[in-house]
């Protein structure tokens, strides 16, 4: 009967495969992150939402984000929400999938005129407004059956009661 010799060698290949797909894992791992946080930034570049109390007045800065829009987050009723300016928006707009996940009660319907035509939404009054440091109460609003994604339209509704000052890709907003 043959005797079959073991390769001394084959721990050492072993652990040297194994610790070379670890490393490929965690560098994969690695730029998911770094890369993820990127895209986030280019998104939302005030995640971290820089406001100052110092004044005044409470004011808010916010960087123009790079598709060109001011997202920010924010909280209705205390829940958090990302916000998105829209100085062309009459009213505070609230996807239905946020408002269901807020349970927002609808007080109403009505007809309003948007980009894409004329669509039934449902009113709702918001007991609290917040973007930063500025915090507006009673605040009207609607619900849009029609509108996708997560993010609210933060209207003219919020943002007459506010100053802004655009300069450059900066946006200051006072109260």
């Amino acid at each position: 009967m043959p005797v079959v010799q073991k390769d001394p060698d084959h721990n050492r290949r072993f652990m040297a495969r194994l610790m070379t797909y670890g490393f490929w894992i965690i560098l994969l791992a690695g730029f998911t992150v770094y890369f993820g946080g990127l895209l986030e930034k280019k998104h939302n570049p005030n995640l971290h939402l820089a406001n100052s109390t110092g004044q005044p007045s409470p004011e808010v800065v916010l960087k123009r984000n790079a598709y060109g829009h001011y997202v920010a987050p924010g909280l209705i009723n205390d829940v958090p929400v990302i916000f998105m300016l829209d100085t062309g928006a009459t009213s505070i707009s609230i996807p239905k999938s946020v408002a269901d996940t807020m349970q927002l009660r609808q007080r109403g319907s009505s007809r309003v005129n948007t980009a894409n035509g004329s669509i039934t939404v449902h009113n709702v009054r918001l007991d609290s407004v917040s973007l930063g440091s500025i915090t507006l109460n009673d605040m009207r609003a609607h619900i849009n059956p029609y509108m996708e994604g997560n993010t609210v339209l933060l209207g003219m509704s919020f943002m007459k009661h506010l100053e802004m000052v655009q300069k450059g890709d900066t946006l200051r907003l006072r109260h």
